[in-house]
């Protein structure tokens, strides 16, 4: 714009960021004014270091707690909803067949099944906020399970009037349970397992950006000491040492607290979770291979496997699902080095504590085999009472066995959670006091940097 009077052009005026860029230009071509800089420079990035380190580390250290407190325990309680709706359908079975004279023991195991699964949905309900899969299995769980109950007890009502409509009832509870409650409640454990897997990734990440800042400073730290030397001939400036002193010891603190960590966390891991995950599996096909050997006895060859082309048309279809479940478990530890959960499980016990529960369990279902295979040459042979003995008779039956080998599972299952949690917690407890510390110490670390070169300032003063 141009004065009509004077003909000129009127001064430019400058931006704020154009005036601070000149004194900037301006300071530098000093020799204070670079001290300046060169200060400001070091007190942001060793703040820049421990602001980060705070922060990376307090995102870890949330995450470990959340594998310990939050999604493993929900996990868990996934897996022992699992569990209790299988041991209450295999109680159930177990109940009808003693005809109306059903055990006290038997019916109170069928109904703290049906309370532990009722009580750990509540559970789970109230802490699966954020997982869509999760809810989703849990309410359909919720709507499911007085249906299952209300048909075992009319199953129960027909059984004790000696009526074959109770065993007709019966298959219809055992359909629902295997075709709907306990594929929800696989979902429901496999979205948990996923959450725990998440939530383990994120606490053993490495805080990459923390490290590469503490590296930067620390290079910077180390160029204004060595520039310092070149222009004074003095070895060491107080300050610059320990901004230099507490940024490596924020890096030492750091590398190492992490490293223990993820050691730790990768320990709980491949030693707790992977261990759980086969022992539960392995509690799972025990505890349907039980359902299936007495729904056999229940429906008396009443359902095959369809003409479908399928190897075993024609077969019992009960009598075909326990072989399946017994090839999971790994052929009752007939080769115990082999393929199976139970020769996984032997596997991944890392202590003769761990395996010895899980031997034990091998043991008992490999003889659960050789006293099924009698208890079906009799029943083939129409002697139904001397196979209805045979499974769930006082004397070598295969009841005997099932329970040795499902509370050999569960005491395995309570040693390896003992190890996840011991090593779960040792992880957490090495980022203990990290970030608050790096914080602190980066602070400290800042004020010796301006310290150091406010003394080289004082010379020109």
């Amino acid at each position: 714009m141009t004065d009509p009077h004077s003909g000129s052009a009127a001064p430019r005026r400058r931006t704020a960021f154009a005036e601070g860029a000149e004194q900037l230009r301006a300071a530098a071509t000093t020799e204070p004014g670079r001290l300046r800089i060169i200060g400001a420079l070091l007190a942001l990035l060793v703040v820049a270091f421990g602001a980060v380190t705070a922060w990376q580390t307090s995102e870890r250290a949330a995450a470990a707690d959340d594998v310990i407190e939050r999604s493993q325990p929900l996990t868990s309680d996934a897996a022992a909803i699992y569990v209790s709706l299988a041991d209450a359908n295999t109680a159930a079975a177990s109940g009808f067949l003693a005809e109306g004279q059903e055990p006290p023991a038997v019916r109170d195991r069928y109904e703290d099944d049906i309370a532990t699964a009722a009580r750990k949905l509540t559970t789970a309900a109230a802490n699966s906020k954020g997982s869509g899969t999760a809810s989703a299995e849990i309410a359909k769980l919720n709507a499911l399970l007085p249906e299952y109950a209300e048909r075992i007890e009319t199953a129960r009502t027909y059984n004790r009037q000696g009526l074959p409509l109770g065993g007709a009832y019966l298959r219809n509870a055992n359909d629902l349970m295997q075709t709907e409650m306990l594929p929800a409640a696989k979902e429901l454990y496999d979205a948990e397992k996923e959450r725990l897997g998440a939530d383990y990734d994120a606490a053993k990440s490495y805080p990459w950006a923390a490290i590469a800042l503490g590296l930067l400073a620390l290079a910077a730290l180390v160029w204004a000491q060595r520039r310092n030397y070149r222009r004074t001939n003095r070895v060491f400036n107080l300050g610059l040492v320990t901004a230099t002193g507490t940024a490596a010891a924020v890096l030492l603190w750091l590398l190492a607290g992490h490293t223990l960590a993820f050691t730790a966390l990768g320990d709980s891991y491949d030693h707790g979770i992977r261990s759980l995950n086969v022992l539960n599996d392995a509690r799972i096909s025990t505890l349907q291979a039980r359902s299936n050997e007495n729904l056999t006895l229940v429906a008396r060859g009443a359902v095959t496997v369809p003409d479908d082309g399928r190897p075993n048309a024609g077969q019992d279809k009960y009598d075909v699902d326990y072989r399946a479940r017994m090839r999971e478990l790994g052929d009752g530890g007939v080769d115990r080095a082999g393929m199976g959960t139970l020769g996984e499980a032997l596997h991944h016990a890392d202590d003769e504590t761990g395996r010895a529960p899980v031997e034990k369990a091998m043991a008992a279902v490999e003889e659960w085999q050789q006293r099924h295979e009698a208890a079906r040459e009799a029943d083939t042979q129409g002697d139904y009472e001397k196979a209805l003995d045979r499974v769930i008779g006082d004397d070598d039956a295969t009841g005997e066995s099932f329970d040795r080998a499902d509370k050999a599972l569960e005491e395995a299952v309570e040693h390896e959670q003992q190890d996840f949690r011991g090593a779960a917690e040792d992880g957490r407890g090495a980022m203990t006091g990290l970030p608050v510390g790096a914080a602190a110490v980066a602070v400290l670390g800042a004020a010796g940097a301006v310290l150091g070169i406010g003394r080289r300032l004082s010379e020109y003063r």
